[in-house]
């Protein structure tokens, strides 16, 4: 965790499957495939760079398995069959994909855990796989370069920075209009090349779906890079894959791969990595950081990169915690000065312990926002506290009860074990039985239901499998 910004606050019991670190699928291509040459040792740096960012490669010898086989299935049902892939599982519980023009795919497993079934996985890797035949990424740098050098002459040799600045501004709505273009065209050919290569083409317009569903279920302003911030315009896009699968034919063609899909995900790792810290229920642990805390009632957790964000079902309250940077003995009031950008009530500052943590508190008011912080000194780590009520009400009493409950552990004291789907039986008609047993810290039915890609109200059909998050 890191020093985080206001924007981001208001912005399975299985054994592992396998012991070693699961290395990249190659996808086999004939001999006379063109082969990558100059730019390896950039493309490998840049590859190492982008996995050490998603949390590594993930342990998961089946799915890695899965997503081979799928990718060998597509390549040979793309425009360019002679393409080389190689495939990426990341252990990140985010929902993302993403390709880079080497042909480098790369998926996490937490958008594996999302889809439904396999026909949907190969929706995401079709999309990315078309990023990389249609050259999207050149394309793109090459309209940026271009862009920056027009505007860079009209202000160096023309002498017109005004004009310059006009140009760029321009020129970030041309290159957005250039992305929305790219998204959809990769979408129109990545629905027939999923077509093509016998998966249901419906299976794209259910996974965009799956994903607002998804993302609607967060506990905060999202701060993680996933699939809708870097694949703009959901909505848009849900309507034009659907009607993209609707020119191929009828629902019902192509097959979904249900039952390999379950295969695979079974045992996968769910949600947080417990080296990175892991919410259970109102609590969060870190155990490599040797802290834990707990949020007042109502509130949901989302544990991210650089903090820990919380929030209330109507939004109106919400907290943040982080780790910041201090210097050796530099008091804690000046830290939280250091650490924030927006004025401080002088009347609000107050130094004293809390639970034998040197602490100080400050109260900071905006035009629609208050905000309650403290800086708390455990050993040699400095935390940050914030939580932010909406208008004028003051947070103060629920952000003293949360501060209190901040509190240093040992690893003896805390034994995470790393939730994992799980692939059940239903034994009845009702999605709340299964439901039930869904180890999530709240919305079990909801979360249920968006992991298996049923719609509200929906009944289960006895003696078919679903998945459900356990310990």
């Amino acid at each position: 965790m890191a020093l985080c910004a206001l924007a981001t606050l208001l912005g399975a019991c299985v054994a592992d499957q396998t012991e070693a670190t699961v290395r990249p699928a190659v996808v086999r291509v004939p001999a006379e495939a063109p082969r990558t040459t100059g730019r390896e040792r950039v493309a490998d740096a840049d590859h190492l760079k982008l996995v050490a960012s998603f949390g590594g490669e993930a342990r998961a010898p089946n799915v890695t398995r899965m997503l081979t086989e799928v990718t060998d299935r597509l390549v040979k049902a793309s425009d360019r069959p002679d393409q080389t892939y190689v495939v990426t599982l990341l252990d990140s519980p985010v929902v993302n994909a993403f390709a880079l023009p080497n042909g480098r795919l790369y998926a996490t497993r937490g958008l594996v855990a999302l889809a439904s079934d396999t026909s949907e996985v190969a929706a995401v890797l079709a999309h990315e796989m078309a990023h990389v035949t249609l050259s999207h990424a050149t394309a793109r740098s090459e309209l940026e370069l271009r862009s920056a050098l027009v505007s860079r002459v009209v202000v160096d040799v023309l002498n017109d920075p005004d004009t310059g600045a006009q140009l760029q501004h321009q020129s970030r709505f041309a290159l957005a209009r250039f992305s929305r273009e790219q998204e959809l065209e990769a979408d129109a050919t990545g629905v027939r090349t999923l077509a093509k290569a016998g998966y249901d083409p419906f299976a794209a317009g259910r996974f965009l779906t799956a994903l607002n569903r998804s993302t609607g279920l967060k506990a905060g302003s999202a701060t993680e890079p996933d699939m809708l911030a870097t694949h703009p315009g959901t909505a848009e896009r849900i309507t034009q894959v659907t009607r993209a699968a609707r020119r191929i034919g009828a629902p019902g063609i192509g097959t979904d791969d249900r039952a390999s899909y379950l295969a695979a995900v079974d045992g996968l790792a769910y949600g947080d990595n417990p080296r990175d810290g892991a919410v259970r229920g109102h609590r969060f642990i870190h155990p490599g950081l040797g802290i834990a805390f707990e949020v007042p009632e109502g509130f949901t957790l989302e544990n991210t990169r650089s903090a820990v964000l919380g929030t209330i079902p109507d939004g109106s309250r919400r907290l943040l915690f982080d780790q910041i940077d201090a210097k050796e003995g530099q008091p804690l009031d000046a830290v939280l000065k250091a650490s924030w950008n927006d004025a401080f009530d002088p009347a609000g500052f107050e130094t004293r312990e809390v639970a034998g943590h040197p602490t100080a508190f400050a109260l900071s008011r905006g035009k629609d926002w208050t905000f309650r912080l403290a800086a708390i000194r455990i050993g040699d780590s400095t935390y940050r506290m914030i939580m932010a009520a909406k208008g004028a009400a003051d947070p103060d009493p629920a952000f003293r009860r949360w501060t209190a409950t901040l509190v240093a552990v040992s690893p003896d004291e805390v034994v995470l074990r790393p939730l994992r789907l799980q692939v059940v039986q239903a034994t009845s008609t009702s999605a709340e039985d299964l439901a039930r047993r869904m180890m999530v810290p709240d919305r079990a039915l909801d979360r249920f239901l968006v992991l298996n890609g049923l719609e509200r109200g929906a009944q289960l059909v006895p003696g078919r499998s679903y998945k459900i998050v356990a310990e």
